[in-house]
């Protein structure tokens, strides 16, 4: 299997890059905290300019018609600089979800819209307990008792709760099934959220790679600077084993999640197998640079003014967006230890 990403594929993420960097930086994140929706319209009209809002839109709907696989390495993007948007969400979640619910008519009215960024469309599922930026959301597509349905934000009540992550806009969704649009039950319904779900979980997953190499690379800025005894604490070969085992880790961490893309973008039967494993894998990396770092950067990680703690809280959240570490496992378990589990490197690397 190769996983080498083309020409054109790289240079496009290298411009997202550059775009992002620029755009969402962190004290552009902090004003954004300090407003009530915690949301930029101008950035997402940039990002609907650029095209991104309408990737995986299908082309008769006005988007690019493109893949999870051609959207995995700005996701890692929109982590690196713990993008606030739901781009990633409405890109890997919601527009697929549209696209496969199998009501032509809320599909040709809401996608073109999505396309053009015209429209935000937000996806809860039971799940995550919570919705992510209900309050921003043109239409809600809910999971409820085994159902999907679309929801009028404005017939909807949210209710708003704290995250770890003051970038992270959490609500509970309460509303009337007689005036919301029955999308799929049964077994229809079931596909729909299994599908979403792997696509978030590869969504948090692909931010989760972006998150780790931005803690790596502030750790890497500070330790070049800090200095005792007269010489840079990053010369230290304590500190630089804390940023190689990120490092590597990080590296290792990369094949499971752009495996599980190819996987749900091509529809394999292992793609709930392999977008837990890039969760656990990702989410675990994530993880260990928010440790590591906190550890080299010293009392000063721990402070509001040293950027870090920016990205170190969006890998806290992220570990039960999508399901749970312990989730996860179950999932890889049942999978590795089912009667007719096909295992080995035949079988991995077919």
């Amino acid at each position: 299997m190769d996983f080498t990403f083309s020409e054109d594929q790289l240079l496009f993420q290298e411009s997202v890059r550059s775009f992002l960097v620029n755009e969402n930086t962190p004290e552009a994140i902090r004003q954004l905290w300090e407003t009530e929706s915690g949301r930029s319209d101008a950035l997402w009209a940039q990002l609907a300019e650029m095209g991104l809002t309408g990737m995986t839109v299908p082309e008769e709907h006005g988007g690019l018609g493109m893949n999870e696989l051609d959207f995995v390495l700005l996701a890692q993007e929109a982590g690196y600089v713990a993008l606030s948007e739901p781009l990633v969400n409405s890109v890997l979640v919601a527009a697929p979800l549209l696209a496969e619910c199998g009501n032509e008519a809320l599909a040709a009215e809401w996608l073109p819209k999505m396309a053009s960024g015209e429209a935000r469309v937000v996806v809860g599922l039971g799940i995550n307990k919570l919705v992510e930026d209900a309050h921003c959301a043109d239409l809600l597509l809910l999971e409820h008792d085994g159902a999907v349905y679309a929801v009028d934000p404005a017939k909807a009540a949210l209710r708003a709760n704290q995250s770890v992550d003051p970038g992270r806009k959490l609500f509970g969704v309460e509303f009337d099934h007689g005036e919301a649009t029955l999308i799929a039950d049964g077994d229809a319904a079931q596909t729909l959220i299994a599908n979403a779900l792997n696509r978030g979980a590869l969504g948090v997953a692909a931010q989760a790679l972006g998150l780790a190499q931005r803690m790596i690379d502030l750790s890497v800025q500070y330790t070049s600077e800090r200095k005792q005894f007269g010489v840079a604490i990053g010369s230290f070969q304590a500190v630089k084993h804390h940023m190689a085992n990120i490092a590597y880790k990080l590296e290792y961490a990369k094949t499971p999640v752009y495996r599980a893309a190819y996987d749900i973008a091509n529809k394999l039967a292992r793609a709930t197998l392999s977008a837990s494993h890039a969760k656990l894998a990702a989410c675990e990396v994530a993880d260990l640079a928010a440790k590591n770092s906190i550890q080299v950067h010293g009392a000063m990680g721990y402070t509001w003014e040293v950027d870090l703690h920016i990205f170190m809280k969006r890998a806290w959240a992220f570990n039960s967006s999508f399901g749970t570490a312990g989730f996860h496992k179950q999932r890889v378990a049942a999978a590795i230890l089912a009667d007719d589990a096909q295992l080995g490197a035949g079988a991995t690397f077919a």
